[in-house]
């Protein structure tokens, strides 16, 4: 599911006019038969169904009935169709009303809004953001999840690394449940079977004398979530995690 992609990596100025579909000067030539906005929808059933590895500007092209040369008439590249695509799913995921939330039901309100979308998404997961450009999907979604943060004892700084934080741990738990996925999908087999084949091998070579807490730790958390890793429980521990340290903080001040 890794991919290569990156935000932010196409001409910073053509990204933002397309984001804010600022109008482009009119020139003459056929009629257009489709639109950014078509462009962009197509594209992200491409990476919902397949991932961004298989993402073309000919895939796009052809899901949409026109000619890879026409589509870049609406979007000049690759680079810049991810830009619209990731604020356009920011722009359509659901925003609950936090007015009358205390704060904790607040912020994980917010995490679990943004764990929905990355299983909806989950080629968002493996994209980096380290430079966004600021379209309108993204300001709306980080202008709502700072309301999680406001008015609690942080200052602005403090609110913008706090969401930070709660994000990135969205984002790592969404990468164990999707590769998960792709794992059982890969090999055919369920976790379990997996390590069913491979646990007589194992007994052989593990050497529970030499690895006490790998051999000990490793049976308990396997038999808890019948594999090595489980989203679910990543989550519930994680999130509380999150917010207790959160809340700790806030004390201390």
């Amino acid at each position: 599911m890794a991919s290569k992609e990156r935000s932010s990596a196409g001409d910073p100025v053509r990204t933002l006019e397309l984001l804010w579909r600022v109008p482009s000067k009119p020139g003459r030539g056929p009629k257009q038969r489709s639109s950014v906005d078509a462009v962009v929808r197509a594209a992200i059933e491409i990476a919902d169904a397949a991932g961004l590895e298989a993402l073309t500007m000919r895939a796009v092209a052809a899901k949409l009935g026109l000619t890879p040369m026409a589509t870049y008439t609406y979007v000049p590249g690759k680079a810049e169709l991810v830009d619209l695509m990731l604020d356009h799913v920011y722009q359509s995921m659901p925003r609950a009303d936090l007015t009358d939330m205390d704060w904790r039901e607040r912020v994980t309100t917010i995490a679990e809004e943004n764990r929905v979308l990355l299983a909806r998404h989950p080629w968002v997961a493996y994209l980096p953001t380290t430079r966004p450009p600021l379209g309108p999907g993204r300001t709306a979604k980080y202008d709502h999840e700072l309301r999680a943060f406001e008015r609690i004892g942080l200052d602005d700084v403090e609110m913008d690394a706090a969401l930070t934080h709660l994000l990135g741990f969205v984002n790592s738990v969404a990468c164990i449940a999707v590769d998960t996925q792709r794992a059982a999908a890969d090999s055919q087999m369920t976790d379990r079977q997996w390590w069913e084949r491979a646990a007589p091998l194992l007994e052989e070579v593990l050497d529970s004398e030499r690895y006490p807490l790998a051999a000990r730790v490793g049976a308990a958390a396997g038999q808890a979530y019948d594999a090595a890793y489980s989203a679910d429980h990543a989550w519930q521990f994680g999130l509380g995690l999150v917010l207790d340290g959160l809340e700790s903080l806030l004390i201390q001040r």
